[in-house]
């Protein structure tokens, strides 16, 4: 009773403090931090008497940093913990000496000459043996270093201990950059548009449409460090295409006496046209390298039109897919293609679009893309239609002053991510500490974010003329003009992530809680919490920026964030010891659940996580039975927004072997013949929101290992329910 009576009272003493740390920034006084750094002491039997002894030292009301770790450092001493108080000096140097080593330039450049795999294989999309890529690499290490020191001590060091992470450091805070967007190019494809010294005229035909789409997209890339999108591609090229029938029309008119075949002509020579001109996207987009040195992250969205140039746009995109790269056919990992579906269009068996329909499942079994979108439940979720930007981040939905719905030409300025299961973690399980935790660490990300959009509104518009005076984001400004005037008033998003709720469940209710409810309902509670903050600081924000919440794809974060754990707690069974953590809320990979089991445990999260989210499922070979997989498609419709496909597209040339390569830990190879040259062999996996070749261009460790655990939702006998499902329902269609 009296131990409970201490802490009461200390807790009480504490709440009337400010805490102020070595950069200036002012904190609500916390006794949770000082108990955590006693329990990594192991003093957690005297704490009581030692935070007694603290607090009886900090007697102001504001307390700094140093004055608190002197007072730390002298109560050990005083009440006998002197080798404690050596490993708390040691511990406090070590902490120095990490930010002096990260903030060292030449550390971080020998690092990347020994081709440290952690700098190397961070981006999947980035082959670190091109002298282009070395480039950007190069430069990106002078950019973390110096950009550590551009932004508050506090933020750098909670992105460094692994607490929160500031994404694309090597980019911003050194460059006012940017992240990922929707380029309106409606409005440069009509306008036209400047790139060097070249104005660009409005297309007269499709092909120099998809030649302009590719230029476009190889400068906005290099002038923004994320992913951008094509909305509505069949749509926006439809006019151009119409341009090639006309013409042809009217020279089939100076030939042919009879007007249907004249028409008849016209058409066939517009649909080679459109096949040829998509194909030529195709090619141009995965030869094209931007100033980053990788292949411009570019997803392609489309599947709403309507007329028969619009359709023949659709399934050109699907047609050039499933035929593949080269002589040999592989599989193009960009564009990312984002098929929509939607009911009374294309969904069921009689609607106007379902042949289109039809072809993609062919090639989502053949090539794992195109992704698909589902229309309505998109709508519900984000407000409004559109494609995601680049991977998995999405705009809400946003009207001008005029009233009109606007999504193209808008962007997000940046991400920062927060470390859930090390919450969990440092809470030992104690659901009360853990909303403590919990309450800091957003409060830093929350600081970050603010510092981030600042830095992005410090930009001109001659920066990145592409983006500011030519269209490419909706609005055209002059030199002098002020960039903030295309972000402010919810127009561009800016977004928390977070990672990691399968662990987070793991540390609270075991590592087979995806089936508890209350477990479930705990981790949406923690989405929904973070969701309810960024509304708030939306409302709080003078530029009133939207601050969505987004699911962080964590391609090398999954790695990041549990070496960074394992290092301070050690291997913990179920969270640590995979070597990685789990996608945002995605079920555990290792377990094989339905597709419909693993979707209806996911889809509570995203109408709160709406700044960005994807599902996918994984299956056996789907080639023979694409009946399957719309199965899937069909159930999903009104219950997840984007769903993805990931099935086995391997080829190994040298003997023949098509499936799935075995994951060794070496990496991926042939199961046949053990081949894993890449010159030989097409080995096609998802990343995380996209796919990657992990031969060309290997993943960091903990991804790798992510994707090798990864188990099928499916079994025969449910394959065969479903393809008897498709029986029924082609029957009542």
């Amino acid at each position: 009773m009296l131990k409970q009576e201490i802490n009461t009272r200390l807790e009480d003493l504490t709440m009337l403090k400010t805490f102020i740390k070595r950069d200036g920034a002012k904190y609500p006084f916390e006794i949770f931090k000082l108990e955590m750094v006693l329990h990594n002491l192991d003093l957690d039997d005297v704490k009581v008497p030692l935070l007694a002894e603290i607090i009886s030292r900090l007697s102001s009301q504001n307390v700094k940093a140093e004055e608190v770790a002197q007072a730390f450092h002298d109560s050990l001493n005083s009440l006998g913990y002197l080798d404690e108080a050596k490993k708390y000096v040691t511990y406090r140097q070590k902490d120095q000496e990490e930010w002096e080593k990260q903030t060292d330039t030449k550390n971080r450049l020998e690092r990347l000459v020994h081709k440290d795999p952690t700098i190397v294989n961070e981006n999947a999309n980035k082959d670190s043996d091109v002298f282009s890529t070395q480039r950007d690499l190069t430069a990106g290490v002078v950019g973390k270093t110096v950009g550590l020191t551009m932004m508050p001590e506090h933020i750098a060091k909670a992105h460094l201990r692994g607490d929160i992470h500031w994404h694309d450091l090597d980019y911003t805070p050194l460059s006012p950059m940017s992240n990922c967007c929707l380029i309106d190019f409606k409005e440069m494809l009509t306008n036209g548009f400047k790139i060097g010294n070249a104005f660009m005229e409005s297309p007269n035909s499709i092909g120099v449409a998809t030649s302009q789409v590719a230029q476009i997209i190889t400068n906005v890339a290099s002038s923004q460090y994320g992913g951008c999108s094509f909305d509505r591609a069949d749509q926006v090229l439809a006019p151009f295409a119409q341009k090639n029938y006309e013409k042809h029309l009217k020279a089939a008119y100076e030939l042919i006496d009879d007007k249907d075949k004249a028409e008849a002509f016209a058409k066939k020579r517009t649909k080679k046209d459109i096949y040829d001109a998509m194909q030529s996207l195709e090619y141009e987009i995965n030869t094209m390298f931007s100033s980053q040195g990788q292949t411009p992250f570019t997803s392609l969205g489309y599947g709403l039109g309507t007329s028969w140039i619009e359709k023949e746009i659709q399934k050109d995109i699907l047609r050039i897919r499933i035929a593949g790269l080269g002589k040999e056919h592989r599989t193009a990992i960009f564009p990312k293609l984002l098929f929509t579906i939607k009911k009374g269009l294309n969904l069921h068996p009689g609607d106007p679009n379902y042949d289109v329909k039809k072809l993609a499942i062919e090639c989502s079994t053949k090539r794992m893309y195109p992704d698909v979108l589902m229309y309505d439940k998109i709508k519900e979720i984000t407000g409004s239609f559109k494609c995601p930007m680049g991977c998995r981040s999405f705009l809400q939905g946003w009207k001008d002053k005029n009233g009109k719905e606007v999504n193209s030409g808008r962007m997000n300025l940046g991400v920062v991510t927060v470390n859930l299961p090390r919450i969990a973690i440092e809470s030992h399980g104690d659901m009360d500490l853990f909303w403590k935790i919990f309450n800091v660490r957003m409060r830093t990300a929350h600081e970050a974010l603010k510092f981030k959009a600042h830095r992005v509104t410090e930009a001109v518009p001659v920066n990145a003329p592409i983006l500011y005076q030519f269209g490419a984001f909706g609005k055209r400004l002059s030199e002098d003009g002020n960039v903030n005037d295309l972000f402010k008033n919810g127009r561009a998003t800016i977004s928390l992530g977070y990672i990691g709720l399968y662990e987070v469940g793991t540390v609270f209710y075991g590592p087979d809680w995806e089936k508890n409810k209350d477990a479930h309902d705990f981790t949406v509670q923690i989405v929904k919490k973070m969701h309810g903050l960024c509304a708030k600081w939306e409302k709080e924000d003078p530029n009133h920026y939207h601050y969505s919440l987004y699911s962080t794809p964590s391609e090398s974060l999954t790695d990041r964030f549990c070496r960074l754990d394992t290092n301070k707690f050690g291997k913990i069974k179920d969270i640590t010891d995979k070597d990685y953590y789990t996608n945002s809320f995605h079920y555990d990979v290792r377990k094989h659940p339905t597709p419909f089991e693993k979707l209806s445990f996911e889809m509570d999260y995203p109408k709160y996580a709406a700044g960005g989210f994807i599902h996918y499922c994984e299956y056996p070979n789907l080639k023979q039975n694409p009946a399957a997989l719309e199965a899937v498609w069909d159930w999903a419709y009104d219950k997840v927004g984007y769903l993805g496909t990931n099935t086995p597209i391997d080829k190994c040339y040298k003997c023949g072997f098509a499936g799935e390569f075995k994951a060794t830990a070496k990496g991926f190879q042939c199961p046949e013949c053990g081949n894993h040259d890449p010159k030989t062999c097409d080995c096609v996996k998802r990343t995380c929101g996209y796919l990657g070749n992990p031969l060309k261009r290997p993943m960091v460790h903990g991804r790798h290992e992510e994707i090798a655990h990864r188990v099928k939702h499916m079994n025969q006998g449910l394959e065969t329910q479903m393809a008897n499902d498709e029986t029924r329902r082609n029957e009542q269609y």
